[in-house]
């Protein structure tokens, strides 16, 4: 799947809690958690009111670090943010992304290479994430066999009710 959208460009070591702060967990309501993605990142707090579907997020190293909330990724998915492209992912984010069907894409080059506003294309068969102004392109890390099943599955629940016990069993 490709993707093209408006860069949004954050960091490193951009953390859970900036991503999706703590006083909003209460909410339950993805649409309104929504409302807040990205908010305690530096220079995005206009981030929830300026994004439109499709855009991008592109980050530099260790994004999503700190706490094992999915509210994290599910804040971006819900505003219709189609991606994370990011320089490298903290494990748990990662994590929470593809069990939830979410695209992302390490790109070790990425930083640096794009400014927020940039109109990119990521794409998500491939790992290329490539400017649609200068057509330069950064190779990235495209998904697995894995968890371009599970995504393609709408996520790991998903994925889990359409195997059988003994397919599970050779995971």
């Amino acid at each position: 799947m490709k993707f093209k959208g408006k860069a949004w460009v954050a960091g490193d070591d951009i953390d859970t809690d900036q991503i999706y702060h703590g006083q909003y967990l209460p909410l339950t309501d993805p649409h309104e958690m929504a409302k807040h993605a990205m908010e305690y990142v530096p220079g995005m707090d206009n981030f929830p009111r300026e994004a439109k579907k499709g855009d991008i997020v592109v980050a530099g190293k260790n994004f999503g670090t700190g706490s094992s909330r999915e509210h994290a990724v599910l804040c971006l998915q819900y505003l219709g943010v189609s991606c994370v492209v990011a320089q490298s992912f903290s494990r748990i984010f990662f994590r929470n992304a593809v069990n939830l069907g979410y695209p992302v894409i390490e790109c070790p080059g990425i930083a640096g290479r794009v400014k927020t506003g940039d109109v990119i294309e990521v794409d998500d068969e491939s790992g290329l994430v490539t400017s649609v102004a200068t057509g330069a392109s950064v190779q990235g890390v495209p998904p697995s066999g894995l968890e371009k099943e599970i995504a393609g599955s709408g996520g790991l629940l998903e994925f889990l009710k359409k195997k059988s016990p003994e397919e599970l069993a050779q995971l």
